[in-house]
């Protein structure tokens, strides 16, 4: 894995959590809507890369389904609200 697709991992997960903050903090439903749409598009994104890393490095993968599973709970919640909103 190349260090700028380490980052995109990084980006993508780190910007998870920045995006649900400012949803919490949406002045209108419209932009609450949007942030939480953000979250789950960087959710899918995150399990993306982790998939790469589990099939890049064996020996880390029982590590890494761990951080996958995780992101696809968030990729399910971000989902759920969207929907619910």
């Amino acid at each position: 894995m190349t260090e700028n697709q380490i980052r995109q991992l990084i980006k993508s997960a780190t910007s998870i959590g920045a995006n649900y903050m400012e949803a919490n903090g949406s002045v209108s439903k419209r932009d609450f809507k949007s942030k939480i749409s953000i979250c789950k598009k960087e959710a899918k994104e995150t399990t993306y890369w982790l998939r790469i890393l589990i099939n890049l490095f064996p020996n880390k993968k029982d590590e890494l389904k761990i951080l996958w599973s995780e992101a696809q709970e968030l990729l399910l919640i971000f989902s759920a609200i969207i929907k619910n909103s």
